[in-house]
């Protein structure tokens, strides 16, 4: 699912200013498959360039967001989590014993979700859906059955 993502392209098409350490940081947000917190950005960022501080990549993030670059998420396990702000719209099933988190598209569901809107009376511009579960083939030996 996922589609890499030119952020530093994004960040010359916004007109934001592009440091050697912000360069750094939107190269390891558009080479990510996951959806890292600021914790895993500073590690991988900082394999790179030594000289990048936690701060740095704080600012980073918080400037990617506010820009519309990147999208931030919070999977319910108490950390910010982010990705490159997707150009086609997708959902998140989150793995609640791992942390994975799972991309997905249903246009059955997209469906539901418009009409949903309609018979309150509304137009859908947007939406954001996370949906929190256990793999059916580990657990308690009641699903095996």
């Amino acid at each position: 699912m996922h589609q890499p993502i030119d952020i530093e392209a994004l960040c010359a098409e916004r007109g934001l200013r592009i440091t050697e350490q912000r360069r750094v940081i939107a190269r390891v947000l558009s080479e990510s498959t996951d959806h890292p917190d600021v914790e895993k950005l500073h590690a991988r960022a900082t394999a790179i360039d030594a000289g990048i501080s936690i701060a740095t990549v704080y600012r980073t993030v918080r400037l990617f967001e506010e820009a519309g670059i990147l999208d931030r998420h919070d999977f319910g396990d108490g950390r910010a989590r982010y990705e490159a702000a997707p150009e086609a719209h997708h959902d998140h099933m989150i793995d609640v014993e791992t942390g994975n988190v799972i991309e997905f598209v249903d246009p059955e569901l997209e469906s539901l979700q418009r009409q949903i809107a309609e018979k309150l009376g509304f137009r859908l511009v947007d939406h954001r859906m996370e949906l929190f579960g256990v793999r059916l083939d580990r657990g308690d030996g009641e699903n095996n059955g």
